[in-house]
Formats: structure tokens, sequence, C-alpha cells
């Protein structure tokens, strides 16, 4: 990376002025390696879960409860993100929130590497702990190095950074998933531990090129709020130990008085927060309006994320047991295809943004209400393409790697469309009373759907099975195609938001 900073004399006395990172502030050199490494840990150990799950030298669970745990794990993570925030927005300030935050997801791969049942679960809850604390926090540090919205490298600055979560994302399967699967599964999640370890190293070194705000406890508890806030915590923390020591001393523990909790506070907490939002009496007719067209939209992302994180479940469970994995006679581990959507999103992000440009200087750019419903449609018609795979499977033969290939291609064309439309409408339609918790809101939507999906397989639902890929594809195209039917609707609620 050092051959990429320069001399930068032309905006003398911005943040990290002295050198740039392709032109932007020092401090991104170090954000950037942070949450690269950080989502090499992530990605590396996710696309090794429910492979380990349902092994034989694994946990060995059936796939319907290996679906679940994977689900309930990257539901909370989003669920997180949000007291996330609020603890560095309140108690530590971002840079001291992320450095923590690392050391919390390398005890949890430590944990993960321990051959135990029980100290795998205790890692997973490790990990999703400093996810969600790292998550809102990094981000947040990225704005800071820029001179407020209207610096013109703010925008380019954030594409860097997430250049890194796709980097990372791209090579943990290639790394940590080849160890894991072929050596060592233990081995493969001491591996994530390794990579947040060089994510904390370079944190901690490089944090002096980061702007001072970062330090800075935006609104810091009062010594009163601090009082409450520990009182609560800790009547809810002895509830929760009361009532697991007696369900545990009874005799009647499951996992399963463990997810259905998890699963049921993904999908309440969403709502309640929604609820709490549209009904909030401070809210002007106008951001009254943007709400309810913004519970659209929340919705329909939701159902989304249910099809599209089954990219790392539901897909890689049929792989592993009903694929043939292999290119040209070449085998490779079932863990790579989670490296197909990131090395796509690379690929085909500059593609889009460079189209959407060109249809809006000729003012042919689709709506905001249209590229969300087309991305519905697509993830639909993804699990309409997996049925293929499905039917081959069922007629006893393996399927060809190409269509799973194919589904994560047209997945990913659906995410590009979706996801960062959803991103900006979000910044968008925020009433000003809520304008800093709103992005925490949107990643509720990716625990909605998550929690959904954990819940039906909670139930005992099969979701390799034909019926239930066909229902959930037909869900996501109505959905898809109600959002196109109603956008003069939801147009009109959104107001002066474009």
């Amino acid at each position: 990376m050092a051959s990429s900073l320069t001399k930068d004399s032309a905006r003398p006395g911005t943040p990290g002025s002295e050198k740039t990172f392709f032109g932007h502030p020092r401090g991104l050199a170090t954000l950037f390696m942070t949450e690269m490494w950080e989502r090499f840990s992530y990605y590396g150990m996710r696309a090794l879960l429910p492979l380990y799950l349902v092994a034989p030298g694994g946990l060995h669970l059936n796939p319907a409860t290996a679906t679940a745990i994977y689900s309930v794990y990257v539901s909370m993570v989003y669920l997180l993100a949000m007291p996330g925030g609020w603890f560095g927005d309140r108690v530590l300030g971002p840079r001291k929130t992320v450095a923590m935050a690392g050391g919390i997801i390398m005890l949890g791969h430590l944990t993960l590497a321990l051959p135990s049942s029980g100290t795998f679960y205790a890692g997973l809850g490790l990990v999703a702990i400093g996810s969600g604390l790292l998550k809102a926090n990094i981000s947040t540090m990225v704005g800071h190095l820029y001179d407020g919205p209207a610096d013109p490298r703010r925008d380019g600055g954030f594409t860097v950074f997430y250049m890194g979560i796709n980097l990372g994302a791209f090579a943990a399967p290639l790394i940590i998933g080849t160890i894991g699967e072929n050596v060592n599964w233990h081995l493969g999640f001491a591996l994530a531990a390794l990579g947040m370890a060089l994510g904390v190293a370079q944190f901690l070194i490089g944090s002096r090129h980061l702007a001072e705000r970062s330090s800075v406890v935006p609104t810091p508890l009062s010594a009163q709020e601090k009082s409450s806030t520990l009182r609560k915590a800790a009547i809810w923390a002895g509830i929760a130990v009361v009532f697991y020591a007696i369900v545990g001393f009874s005799g009647n523990y499951t996992l399963n008085w463990v997810l259905v909790p998890l699963t049921l506070l993904g999908v309440i907490i969403p709502t309640l927060v929604l609820v709490r939002i549209k009904r909030d009496k401070d809210l002007d007719r106008a951001e009254q309006s943007k709400m309810s067209a913004y519970i659209w939209f929340f919705v329909a992302a939701a159902v989304f994320w249910m099809i599209y994180d089954q990219g790392g479940s539901t897909l890689s469970i049929f792989a592993d047991g009903s694929a043939e994995n292999s290119v040209l006679g070449w085998d490779f581990p079932v863990s790579w295809y989670q490296s197909v959507n990131p090395v796509l999103i690379m690929a085909l992000a500059p593609v889009f943004a460079w189209f959407w440009l060109a249809l809006n200087r000729r003012g042919k750019e689709p709506s905001t209400i249209v590229k969300f419903g087309s991305g519905l449609v697509l993830v639909g018609a993804s699990f309409f393409l997996f049925l293929a795979p499905l039917s081959i499977a069922e007629g006893g033969h393996k399927a060809a790697a190409m269509w799973l290939v194919a589904i994560y291609f047209v997945q990913t064309v659906g995410e590009l469309l979706l996801s960062p439309v959803g991103l900006s409408v979000t910044t968008k339609m925020a009433p000003a009373k809520y304008a800093s918790q709103m992005m925490g809101v949107w990643f509720l939507a990716v625990t909605a759907g998550d929690a959904t999906t954990g819940l039906l397989s909670i139930a005992g639902v099969d979701l390799n099975k034909t019926n239930i890929v066909a229902l959930e594809a037909t869900l996501a195209v109505l959905a898809g195609v109600a959002v196109w039917m109603y956008r003069k609707k939801v147009k009109a609620l959104m107001g002066d938001v474009r």
C-alpha cells in the first residue's frame, strides 16, 4: 500500500493532508485495511459455518438446524449494529469501540477454533457482538476523514472503502475455506482469528492518521443515564441467567431454547422500531408520509435478504451434497462458491454506475421504485433458476457447478439494483430526528429477512425442497410486481425524494 501514498499539497489543513491514499486522506488506508481483514475473518468463518454444522467431522447437525443457526447468527450481526452505533456514540467513541470490537471478534474466532460444541456457540456469540460494534462505527470514521458532506472526495472515499469489504470477502473462502474443508475445520477458524489480529494491529498502528473526531464521544451518557443503563442491563441479564438455569437444571434444555427467542427478536425488534418511528408525534406531515413509503421499501428488502442470504446456507448445503463441485475435471472446495458474489460485485459495480449515469444524461434512468422492484424480481428469478439443479439432484444426479454460479450471478445483479438504492433512499427519507439512526434501521431489514429464514428452519421446513424454493421465488417476484404496481402511490408518499 505504501506505493499508493503521495504528497498532497493541494489541500493543506485537511485531515491526512500530508499524504494521500489514492487521492484520499491517509487514514482511509488504515480503515480500508482494518475493514478488509475484518471482512476476511467474517466471510471466511461464514463460508465454513454451514458446512461445519452438517459435516460428520463437525457438529453433524441436520440441514434445517444448520440453516437456523446460520440465519440466526447473520441476523444477530445486523441487529447488533444498532446498539453498536449507540455504544460508539454514547460510551467509548468510534475509535475505541472499533479497537475493542476487533479484540472481541478475534477472541470469538479463537473460541470457535476450540474443538468443543459449547465453546463453538460462545464463539459465534462473541463474533456477532464484535461485528455489531464494529460495523456501525468504522463507517462513521470514514466520514470523519472528510470536510463534511460537501467534500467532493467523500463518495469516492466510501467507494474505495467498500472495495476493502469485497477484497476481504473474495479472498476469505479461497484461503480459510480451503484450509477448513481440506485440512482441519478448527484450523480454518483459527486463520479467521489471525486475519482479525492483523486487522487490529493495522488499526492500532495507523490510528494516528484518523481524524481527531473519531476519538470523541459525541453524546456521552450522564452519570444518571449510566446508572440507569447498567441497572437495566443487569436486571435483564439476571432474568436470562435465572431462566436458562431453571431450564438447564430441569433437563429440558435444547438448542431451540436459544434459537427461538433470538429469531423472534429478529422479527419483533425491527417491527417495533418502525412502529415507534412512524407513531412519533414529533414528525411532521411530510416526514410521516416518507416513513409510510419507507415501510414499503423495508418490507420488500426483508423479502430480498431472506432469499439472498440463503446463498450462504441453503445453496451451500445443497452444493455440499448434491453438486458436482468441479470445473474441467478440477475439484474445488464448496466454500469457494462464496467468493463468486464479491468478485462479481467488484466487476459489475463500476459497470452499473456508468450505466445509470449514461441513462441519467438521456433522462431515462429508472426510478428508485423500479430499481427496487427489479431487484426483488431478480432474486426471485434466482430461486426459479435453483429449481433446475434441485430437479437434477432429485433425479439422482449431481448438478453442475455452473448452475450455482448462474444463481449467484442473478442474485448479485439483483443486489446491485436493490442494495445501493436502499442505502441511498434510507438517508434521503430519514426524518430529521432519526437521521443518525436510520442506517441502523436499514440493517434491520437484513435482520428481519434472516430471522424469518431461521423461524422456517426451526419449524422443520426443508428449504432445499422444490415446493419451498418455488414458493419463496414466487413470493419475491410478487413482491417486486407489487412494488411496481403501486409505484405511483409510493412515489406520492415519498414527497420530494426521487
